[in-house]
């Protein structure tokens, strides 16, 4: 049973998870509820940075099974927590798989982009700002998407070619032996750092607006403030932020810190240019009309998510079909493959949930919340904030904010705070739950989703290597952040 429990996953770690699971019997009986439950949070997050060894599922499901048993909370709650989130399901269910289809389309794009602009400092910029302009007006989790499949697209570019039975030299191609070693891994750091530069940009882009992130809704709906209001109240902490987050994008690529700065390698430069080339001249009529077909599909999108006519994962199941329809894609294999990479993960979020109904069955966050509003009125905003920030890394930003916010709400319509301290706490509860939370990948989804991508094992982005290369940003966006709460609110 040893040998194939949890698979190829190393015999330390397939030890340490039984040991978990036996400890939190005897640790619920004798040291309680709260510290089991606290116990569980610590193994689970365990599990997501040891996501490249052993997929976070199979793993973090057992610990769930085991809060499940224990009675830390019923199959009841944790339906409830992913009925409150079905958006989110749906969306990565069918949104994730919509963007599959139009692959062809982004490789097309990217392929232009990265053979035009020879700069990598003004790449990772482009990069930063256009996942933060999306993300304000779509969703950070489908932009997330757009990030992997282009990554992996061009990885699968480079691999098609080291991979190859082909022996070339500097006059036309390359040789393989050039393609491995340094190149090979200097190649992976220039993806790794690019698709880490685009994922903090959808936390600087989804801050600002209603849209941005799912809390951001939940939140603008208890204030009763619309997207034009929510933007506004939000302004004077996002706006510097973001100025922030791309001056410190300049710095790490100047400094090449914290795993940052990697150029594009010439040899891979020139696979690039050749595949583009060789696309462009073996284009089928085929393929042409599918480009348009996905750029029409492309727009259509655009217009659907920023008009928010219709909930997200709605949006990308249109996108499937019109794609699909149009393209000829109508047999049931040929559409299975889109889903592949969205369903693991799904099932992990759906783990989650379970693990958010504990946190909230066994009150674990009460205490702090009943600190934060025993302060006073003055440093209330700078402690939500900081909290939220907290609590986000550890657990999960919209399940944080969805606390808070509810918590303060019933502060205010019993009287105990004003209107005014209800609005200040409301954009410390949005900012501290969406900035802060870049530190880990349990954080936000998108960067949960990013570490747990099919893409991550091949550019060797593990749980801690995101957490050093997240935390300059974390230091900048969370202390700006911090200070506008202080100084500006």
């Amino acid at each position: 049973m040893f040998k194939y429990f949890l698979g190829s996953s190393p015999k330390w770690f397939k030890t340490v998870m039984i040991g978990f699971l036996i400890f939190n019997v005897f640790s619920y009986f004798f040291l309680g509820a709260t510290i089991t439950s606290w116990l569980f949070i610590a193994e689970f997050i365990f599990t997501l940075a040891m996501a490249l060894k052993c997929y976070p599922l199979q793993s973090g499901g057992l610990l769930a099974i085991e809060i499940l048993a224990l009675n830390l909370t019923t199959p009841k709650n944790a339906y409830h927590e992913v009925d409150q989130n079905l958006e989110v399901v749906l969306l990565l269910v069918f949104m994730v798989a919509g963007i599959y289809f139009m692959k062809p389309l982004l490789m097309y794009i990217f392929s232009k982009v990265f053979t035009k602009i020879k700069s990598k400092m003004v790449l990772s910029l482009l990069f930063v700002f256009l996942a933060a302009v999306l993300s304000a007006f779509l969703d950070a989790l489908t932009v997330t998407a757009v990030l992997i499949s282009v990554a992996v697209g061009f990885y699968g570019v480079y691999h098609k070619i080291h991979s190859g039975s082909g022996d070339y030299d500097d006059s036309g191609v390359l040789d393989r032996k050039e393609l491995s070693g340094e190149t090979l891994e200097q190649f992976r750091s220039f993806l790794r750092s690019l698709v880490m530069h685009g994922v903090v940009g959808t936390a600087l882009g989804g801050v600002c607006t209603l849209v941005g992130e799912p809390q951001n809704l939940l939140i603008g709906e208890r204030m009763g403030w619309d997207f034009v209001d929510f933007f506004i109240k939000m302004a004077p902490i996002s706006i510097p932020v973001l100025g922030a987050g791309l001056l410190t994008t300049i710095v790490l690529e100047a400094t090449r810190t914290f795993g940052f700065g990697a150029k594009l390698p010439e040899v891979a430069r020139k696979i690039i240019e050749r595949y583009t080339e060789d696309e462009d001249a073996n284009r089928s009529d085929k393929s042409k009309y599918g480009l348009i077909v996905q750029a029409v599909s492309a727009l259509l999108l655009i217009a659907g998510l920023a008009l928010h006519i219709a909930p997200v994962g709605f949006i990308g199941l249109a996108l499937i079909i019109v794609q699909t329809a149009f393209m000829g894609i109508t047999e049931e294999h040929q559409l299975g493959k889109a889903f592949e990479e969205a369903l693991p993960f799904t099932g992990l979020i759906v783990v989650f949930f379970v693990i958010v109904a504990m946190i909230h069955d066994q009150h674990l966050f009460k205490p702090i919340i009943d600190w934060a509003l025993s302060l006073d009125p003055g440093q209330q905003p700078s402690m939500f904030y900081v909290a939220n920030g907290v609590l986000s890394m550890i657990s999960d930003n919209v399940f944080v904010a969805t606390v808070y916010i509810g918590e303060v709400k019933a502060a205010f319509d019993s009287g105990a705070i004003s209107r005014e301290q209800f609005e200040k706490l409301a954009i410390a509860i949005n900012t501290g739950t969406n900035l802060p939370s870049v530190a880990t990948p349990n954080g936000q989804a998108a960067f949960l989703f990013l570490l747990t991508s099919s893409l991550a094992p091949l550019i060797g982005l593990s749980y801690t290597k995101m957490v050093k290369m997240a935390f300059p940003y974390t230091i900048v966006l969370g202390g700006i952040g911090l200070l506008g709460i202080i100084y500006i609110l």
